[in-house]
């Protein structure tokens, strides 16, 4: 079993709490199991919108340290980035040239995801404070661009279809994505913030996807390594997909009774 989890924010924050350092707290995760970690809690990896976007999360220099130190653990590690919100351009550049510069010393990162920001429940989006997500256009040059600047340090640039939906992921394997994520389960963070593309996808959905926009479909694991024939074929023989039932978020103040049960039945 291969161990995927701990985002950087928990590693350094779980090192803090028991007065040890990265090496030595990443060294004890993977001798308990751990095998690679999410590149998540990057959202923009410039303290000047950090400051304003995720404040209370971990500094640019502080999620590179902790990726640095996996990767000289031997954890391989994904690398994301959280656009269409309060950055700039500007901002975008910044990021990926320290993912890249990073990639360079390491070579730990498998892959590079961009995350449409999902505006819909977002705290800072419903204040007024950020933008109502990127245009398709700004998406399409979020999978473009790290294609070129990334070569060939990073191979692989992955889709979000949770976040784009089946329609907006097609253009971007013309765009230089390779990678459409996994087919989840039961998701739940970006139905949280307002998503409504679905929270599973079968393997003979996301392959019926692939297929009509020109690509040869390769189920991989989480190193990119081609999956077992046995895995891949149990994957194809899992029951049909359960109905998803997106309970309504409570607002401030709402408690779990009257209206908002009420709401809940019906979505039921």
């Amino acid at each position: 079993m291969h161990v995927h989890a701990f985002s950087p924010l928990e590693v350094w924050h779980g090192a803090r709490t028991l007065g040890m350092s990265l090496a030595e707290f990443l060294g004890a995760l993977r001798e308990a199991g751990l095998g690679s970690l999410p590149g998540t809690a990057a959202e923009i990896l410039d303290d000047e919108v950090r400051d304003v976007l995720c404040a209370d999360k971990i500094r640019t220099g502080e999620w590179l340290d902790v990726m640095r130190a996996a990767h000289a653990a031997g954890l391989r590690s994904t690398a994301t980035i959280m656009f269409g919100h309060i950055e700039r351009p500007v901002h975008w550049a910044r990021h990926i040239l320290r993912i890249r510069d990073l990639q360079q010393d390491t070579g730990g990162f498998t892959e590079f995801v961009p995350l449409p920001f999902v505006h819909m429940e977002a705290p800072i989006s419903l204040k007024g404070q950020a933008r109502r997500g990127p245009t398709f256009r700004e998406a399409l040059l979020m999978h473009a661009v790290p294609r070129l600047v990334l070569h060939p340090h990073i191979a692989n640039i992955q889709a979000s279809w949770v976040k784009l939906g089946a329609e907006g992921v097609g253009p971007m394997l013309n765009a230089g994505v390779n990678d459409l994520g996994g087919t989840l389960m039961n998701e739940t963070i970006s139905r949280a913030a307002g998503a409504a593309h679905g929270q599973e996808m079968s393997p003979e959905l996301m392959e019926e996807l692939i297929l009509a926009n020109g690509r040869v479909p390769r189920q991989r694991t989480t190193l990119y390594r081609t999956a077992p024939g046995e895995r891949r074929a149990a994957s194809f023989g899992a029951g049909a997909l359960t109905d998803v039932v997106n309970t309504p978020l409570l607002r401030k103040g709402e408690a779990m009774t009257g209206r908002h049960a009420a709401r809940r039945q019906r979505q039921a």
